[in-house]
């Protein structure tokens, strides 16, 4: 592998995709989900070279890059921890970012089919979930736990936002994603794909997540709301069951990232 070039200057044009990232992953007034996607860390870049992402970069300080054995053509820059933390904007701990060019979401109906339309399907569709840090715990956990996608309201944060990807650890960028523009009422797309979809609310009304058979459901879709608000209740209505995962006295819910593993444990 060529050497890294070494930066020395933060205001080197070629590094300008890391630039102010405490900022975001866009220039102010650039749309929002349209900058470059940022990926921290080793196991995360490594994570994006396997992915489908094309890599436009890679940045970080002596060392850190010549360990990833990236391919050829890409190019790599290395720079000491003061120079990297005056362009990126703070300290990077991880030692390592890289850029990749965004792709657009998955097709909708090709999402909801699969590669198999007659194989077990699993999704995790969420409702006004604008928290970067919960997304990219879900993706992670989703990953993990077998789940197939992830279905978006027109509320949600963006998957590709540099702190979903940090959180997932790389995760999301294996996972498809595509936006439900209607809203909740696009769930009958679900419905009609052969997805029974169960909405995750701590009501004393729903039924127990264990009473819901995997195996009677092969296709099954884990609603989840933001954190605090969760579901509304015109999504809950529109799902075909609304389950609660039971808790000891006293304890009223989880955290939406904290659910969303254990739902997705308990459906596999």
């Amino acid at each position: 592998m060529p050497q890294p070039v070494v930066i020395t200057d933060p205001a080197d044009p070629r590094v300008a995709d890391f630039r102010d990232l405490k900022a975001g992953d866009r220039p102010a007034g650039r749309e929002r989900g349209t900058g470059p996607v940022i990926v921290e860390g080793v196991p995360a870049v490594e994570r994006l070279l396997a992915s489908p992402y094309r890599v436009r970069a890679v940045f970080g300080v002596p060392g850190r890059v010549a360990a990833l054995d990236l391919p050829e053509g890409i190019p790599a820059f290395e720079a000491d921890k003061w120079v990297l933390s005056e362009v990126i904007g703070f300290r990077l701990t991880r030692g390592v970012v890289a850029s990749a060019d965004r792709r657009p979401p998955a097709d909708l109906d090709e999402l909801l089919a699969g590669p198999d339309p007659a194989a077990p399907r699993r999704l995790a569709v969420l409702e006004a979930l604008n928290d970067a840090e919960n997304l990219g715990s879900i993706a992670r956990s989703a990953v993990a736990l077998g789940v197939d996608g992830l279905l978006l309201d027109p509320r949600c944060a963006d998957p590709l936002y540099r702190r979903s990807v940090r959180v997932s650890m790389g995760h999301v960028l294996g996972l498809p994603f595509a936006v439900l523009p209607d809203w909740p009422d696009g769930l009958s797309r679900l419905h009609d794909a052969g997805y029974t979809s169960v909405a995750l609310t701590p009501a004393p009304d729903a039924v127990d997540l264990g009473d819901v058979d995997p195996a009677a459901h092969p296709r099954t879709a884990v609603l989840l709301g933001a954190e605090g608000p969760g579901l509304t209740p015109e999504a809950q209505q529109a799902a075909s069951v609304r389950a609660r995962i039971p808790m000891r006295a006293g304890v009223d819910s989880l955290g939406v990232a904290a659910a969303a593993a254990i739902a997705f444990a308990t459906l596999r």
